[in-house]
């Protein structure tokens, strides 16, 4: 099968009265994400480069956000869930490279939990996963400060 990367993509509006979580980390903020799950569009974006990389189609397909008991869900957990079908169809992980778009808050030291929480669902070591961030210097929803985006590419051998 080869060396095969994936790419994944996400974004999320934010919304008063919900935590910020990124990366299965919780992010001190006013605003959160709007979403069925926790909107971590982090966790989503690795998911759908994993399920890429893979062939195995995108996150909506194996966890729709019409189906109640993805409701809240931890997207951890559904990262855990996705690594078992990569794991089942023969690949391993590599590793994963993501970038954060985002105005604040800052992720300072939040983006080494990131990693080290990434790492842990994926099987990798910490050095395995890299989370980095950049603003959407003033344009579009992004620069806003209307929505967090995220970009990941997730690399498989088979």
């Amino acid at each position: 099968m080869g060396v095969r990367c994936g790419l994944g993509y996400d974004s999320h509006r934010l919304v008063e009265g919900r935590p910020l979580v990124l990366g299965g980390v919780v992010l001190a903020s006013e605003h959160g994400l709007h979403g069925h799950s926790d909107a971590d569009v982090l966790t989503h974006a690795v998911i759908d480069a994993l399920l890429g990389a893979a062939a195995l189609g995108d996150i909506g397909m194996h966890f729709p956000d019409n189906d109640e008991c993805w409701r809240d869900a931890d997207s951890i957990e559904l990262l855990r869930a996705a690594v078992a079908l990569v794991l089942e169809a023969g690949y391993a992980i590599v590793n994963v490279d993501a970038t954060i778009v985002m105005e604040a808050p800052k992720l300072g030291p939040a983006r080494e939990q990131m990693c080290a929480r990434l790492a842990e669902a994926l099987g990798l070591r910490p050095g395995g996963v890299n989370v980095k961030a950049t603003t959407g210097e003033g344009i579009g929803f992004v620069g806003r400060g209307e929505g967090v985006a995220a970009l990941a590419i997730a690399t498989l051998d088979g």
